[in-house]
């Protein structure tokens, strides 16, 4: 099986009603993923495509849009999707292992960034790389982490796998 290394680990994730299971054969010469819908059906689809938004299921949604969506499957609200801000997906090519801390070489010291609603915030550089982390988590906490939980929608209720429907 050909796949792009040093690329993202998506295994485990989830884009709308996709499970990520594991790498597939790139496709049209990118790096694809074999996902598994709630209904069951399994599925190969592009990275470009899952982070995006445009896939979010086997197709068993169609066309259809939810409230409060910009794409089937993934919820926007303010230019911000939900779901990307609860996956925290850290890129393989981050040298730091953690998501907005980065080395700048040039000022010998760690910078903490964090993007929210289409702007990047600077959270400050520092000599040590733990108190980079702490500014990141902090960000985190202040930007992303009451947006997703003050978020709630009547889509995201618990799948029931045996019938196929939505928990009341």
């Amino acid at each position: 099986m050909a796949h792009s290394r040093g690329k993202l680990d998506l295994t485990g994730q989830r884009y709308g009603k996709l499970t990520v299971l594991e790498p597939a054969e790139n496709t049209g010469g990118r790096t694809a993923w074999k996902c598994q819908c709630d209904c069951g059906q399994l599925v190969v689809v592009q990275t470009h495509r899952l982070r995006s938004g445009h896939t979010g299921s086997c197709g068993c949604w169609g066309k259809k849009k939810l409230p409060g969506t910009k794409l089937a499957g993934l919820t926007y609200v303010d230019g911000t999707c939900v779901e990307m801000l609860r996956a925290k997906t850290v890129r393989s090519s981050n040298t730091s292992g953690v998501l907005g801390v980065d080395w700048l070489e040039s000022r010998k010291s760690w910078r903490a960034t964090i993007c929210f609603k289409g702007k990047r915030h600077y959270l400050g550089s520092y000599k040590r790389f733990e108190d980079a982390v702490r500014a990141r988590k902090e960000g985190e906490k202040k930007y992303h982490d009451c947006f997703v939980e003050s978020f709630s929608t009547p889509f995201e209720k618990p799948f029931l796998p045996e019938s196929g429907a939505q928990a009341p």
